[in-house]
């Protein structure tokens, strides 16, 4: 349904941004999404889609001020992955990597999500 409604958005040619990690879900989003920019390309004023997944915001978050460090990232992927069976194991992700924590960069503005 949150797809539906954000391409409803994009049509009138809003920018929208959804946080999606189910699977299906983000297929479904991610053709929306080309068939946007293909409305975009024939013209049409159309705006798009901008797909982020929760491990995306907390990649980003790593090392800043509400995440600070390994303990914060555990302690609040815990608490999300409790209430998110589609969530993996924290092991199972980049964000105990070193990459995450040692150069955390900003999203380039219009950057699209992963």
């Amino acid at each position: 349904m949150v797809v539906a409604h954000a391409v409803v958005a994009a049509e009138t040619g809003a920018m929208v941004t959804v946080l999606i990690d189910d699977g299906a879900g983000a297929a479904i989003a991610t053709a929306e999404r080309r068939r946007l920019e293909r409305l975009r390309m024939q013209g049409r004023p159309v705006g798009g889609l901008r797909l982020v997944s929760t491990l995306t915001v907390l990649e980003r978050a790593a090392g800043r001020e509400h995440l600070p460090d390994l303990a914060a990232m555990r302690s609040l992927y815990a608490r999300l992955r409790a209430g998110d069976d589609g969530l993996p194991p924290i092991e199972n992700t980049r964000l105990l990597g070193p990459g995450i924590w040692e150069h955390p960069t900003e999203p380039e503005a219009g950057e699209p999500g992963t």
